[in-house]
């Protein structure tokens, strides 16, 4: 209920919710009474349509309090972002093969990238993707299919974004030269654990800032931190 609330671009009424998940109005109603009292939603007094509640925000601040990773890596990505003046964020695959952030560091620049905490993309986008498809172990026709549903600024051909799979699996970091976001480049490394590709570390510059020996640095550099940091984590665990 909370997922679908998240999604929708307005507030959904009792029968909507109850015909989107299947659930008897009655129960939807009781349900949404629960959330509404602990403040995960909030209901709209005149309406009576719900949109997500305030009280996520301190679920999602406990959450990530407690989250190993995002404490390991913000100091790996403060470090990268003053150095190159870039926007660096740590990302986690979700179960619906999705990245979402859960760590982001900026630094010193007027133009640049926002991306906030919890913000999501698809786990095949950009210099991430690549990382991801490297390590995903699925068949060249699966991966296809995902490539299919991507969203591109400038897409990048199939073959050629195979190629660049190829290239991340062998050396461990990606590049999107403006395929994503068009004048940005991102650089990205797997954290790769026991479950391989779960998270990573991504970075987003002007394309014009980030290229011969600074792109190169920038390569080398985010694959040592995502290097570093999965050690650390397999040295806790």
């Amino acid at each position: 209920m909370l997922k679908l609330l998240g999604s929708s671009s307005e507030p959904l009424g009792v029968n909507a919710i109850a015909r989107a998940l299947d659930v008897v109005p009655s129960s939807c109603l009781h349900i949404l009474w629960a959330l509404a009292n602990e403040g995960l939603v909030h209901s709209d007094p005149q309406t009576k349509r719900y949109t997500l509640g305030i009280g996520l925000l301190s679920l999602a601040h406990a959450m990530l309090g407690r989250n190993h990773f995002a404490r390991l890596v913000q100091p790996e990505l403060a470090r990268i972002a003053h150095k190159y003046g870039v926007t660096a964020t740590a990302l986690e695959v979700d179960e619906r093969e999705r990245m979402v952030v859960v760590a982001m560091a900026q630094g010193s620049t007027i133009l640049k990238i926002h991306v906030g905490i919890g913000s999501r993309f698809p786990a095949y986008i950009s210099a991430t993707g690549r990382c991801v498809a490297a390590q995903s172990g699925l068949s060249e026709a699966q991966l296809k299919q995902r490539f299919a549903t991507l969203k591109w600024q400038s897409p990048p051909r199939f073959d050629d974004w195979m190629k660049d799979v190829a290239a991340a699996r062998k050396h461990g970091v990606a590049v999107d030269a403006g395929n994503y976001i068009t004048g940005f480049t991102v650089v990205a490394a797997p954290v790769t654990g026991p479950e391989g590709v779960r998270q990573a570390v991504s970075i987003v510059g002007v394309s014009e800032q980030l290229s011969g020996k600074t792109l190169a640095t920038l390569k080398s550099d985010t694959k040592e931190a995502a290097q570093r940091i999965a050690t650390d984590l397999m040295g806790s665990s």
